[in-house]
């Protein structure tokens, strides 16, 4: 039986195995050896059986919070650095009082911007008294 891509219509889906990736908050996760039936022209990808989309599924799940929580431990570890208290760094990145702490408990995302800053100041710490100072 002949499978045309839903996706982009009109080409044919090919059944081979290929490693699959997923873009995650700027990293990618890899999960190896996915069967299935794939579009040469847009990459389109459908699962064989329901098991080879669970387990794609509890993979992606995995590396996702394996990502969180490399997240968490670094902003904790970058605030920490610049000697902030999570009260300190609420109030010169915005959030709220308990900012901070939602942030590396998991219970909230802070922004991207917020992730940004925080690493740049890491890089150049020399640059929180100017960050102090425009808060």
């Amino acid at each position: 039986m002949r499978s045309i891509c839903a996706a982009c219509g009109g080409h044919e889906m090919r059944e081979e195995t290929r490693d699959l990736s997923r873009l995650y908050k700027g990293q990618a996760i890899m999960v190896k050896a996915m069967p299935g039936r794939y579009c040469a022209a847009c990459g389109e990808a459908e699962f064989l059986t329901t098991a080879d989309a669970d387990r794609f599924a509890a993979e992606v799940q995995q590396a996702m919070q394996v990502i969180d929580q490399d997240r968490r431990t670094e902003l904790r570890s970058i605030r920490r650095r610049l000697g902030l208290k999570q009260a300190e760094a609420a109030a010169l990145f915005g959030g709220g009082v308990n900012a901070f702490s939602e942030y590396e408990r998991g219970v909230r995302e802070p922004s991207k911007s917020t992730v940004v800053l925080l690493r740049l100041l890491d890089r150049h710490p020399d640059l929180l008294t100017e960050a102090r100072e425009a808060a």
